[in-house]
């Protein structure tokens, strides 16, 4: 019997060379992985050459730029390679067409990536992307949006979003220093970037406003949170790509004991409660905070300044993933 030939596809290759983890060295060692495609075809597939076009990001918005264009194009698959920001931007400028995500760690956390389950180092990521892209697993998934802006992972309101800006001040040393960085904007911010004695929005189903009461709000598409270190924050497991809406936690004071008593409760697994000080609303269509005086917010880990009304909603099947594989596997 003759053998079949495994497909050749159109992949755009979207590159933060600022980010953490991207080097000269593993961007050429991506590119020609994503090129060869299959190492080892399964039997009776002759492995078949990917047209991979390689482009580099400089400022803000040009990885949204960029994907965009390869969709207009006709591009199979664009892949953010970079941090979280990278791939929110190329998330943006695809959603809605035809055009596949795919996702290579690059940054300092990857929250995304890691969610998705692939290793946190983008030479080892690539062999799990390129058997995802060979077993064609590519499906539909719901991604957040606020303002018209889409989010993957998450958007932070307040004291989160408040540590963002105190983090992206530093921007120079982010590369090096990682999470230490993010601990010392945790703390000043604490103790003097941000008012900690009044609330600072309302929350509300998008019906009248109620009175402000939120100091400090995540609104999730997926879980974890975040990553310190190797260990998730896991705050919700109603956060899910199988979820028919997101989750929004929200916290109604910022008491010392209330901040790091669901902390600890999320570094344990299985989610934070509701409680006196903590709004949980899951299976989340619309949601609305607003205040007549702006608030910071950030998304996918990148701080957008201030607003005085922020309107999320849940748009399923946004875009289309290529989920990793494991190297290997069968078809």
């Amino acid at each position: 019997m003759a053998a079949s030939t495994v497909a050749s596809l159109r992949i755009m290759l979207i590159v933060n060379s600022f980010a953490s983890s991207v080097t000269a060295r593993n961007t050429v060692v991506v590119h020609r992985r994503l090129s060869e495609g299959v190492l080892e075809p399964h039997a009776g597939r002759r492995r078949a050459k990917h047209e991979v076009e390689v482009v580099e990001t400089n400022r803000r918005g040009h990885a949204t730029r960029f994907a965009h264009d390869a969709a207009r194009r006709g591009f199979d698959v664009v892949i953010g390679y970079g941090g979280d920001g990278t791939l929110n931007e190329v998330a943006t400028g695809i959603a809605g067409t035809d055009t596949a995500l795919g996702v290579l760690p690059g940054g300092s956390t990857n929250v995304f990536a890691r969610t998705l389950g692939l290793p946190n180092d983008p030479v080892e990521a690539v062999e799990h992307l390129v058997a995802g892209i060979d077993a064609n697993d590519v499906r539909p998934i719901g991604l957040g949006q606020v303002n018209g802006r889409y989010f993957c992972f998450h958007t932070g309101v307040g004291y989160d979003a408040a540590v963002v800006q105190k983090v992206e001040t530093h921007g120079s040393l982010k590369r090096w220093l990682g999470h230490p960085l993010f601990i010392y904007a945790g703390l000043s911010t604490w103790l003097t970037g941000y008012d900690r004695k009044r609330p600072h929005f309302s929350i509300s189903g998008g019906d009248a406003p109620d009175e402000p009461n939120g100091y400090f709000t995540i609104v999730l598409n997926t879980n974890p949170y975040t990553y310190l270190g190797n260990r998730p924050l896991d705050l919700s497991p109603d956060a899910g790509l199988d979820q028919p809406g997101l989750v929004a936690i929200s916290f109604t004071t910022m008491k010392a004991t209330a901040i790091l008593s669901s902390l600890a409760g999320a570094l344990k697994g299985g989610g934070v409660k509701p409680s006196d000080h903590l709004d949980v609303r899951t299976n989340v269509e619309r949601l609305v905070l607003e205040h007549d005086e702006p608030f910071p917010y950030q998304l996918d880990g990148d701080a957008l300044g201030e607003t005085t009304r922020l309107e999320f909603q849940h748009v399923p099947d946004a875009v289309r993933l290529v989920f990793p594989a494991t190297p290997g596997g069968q078809a």
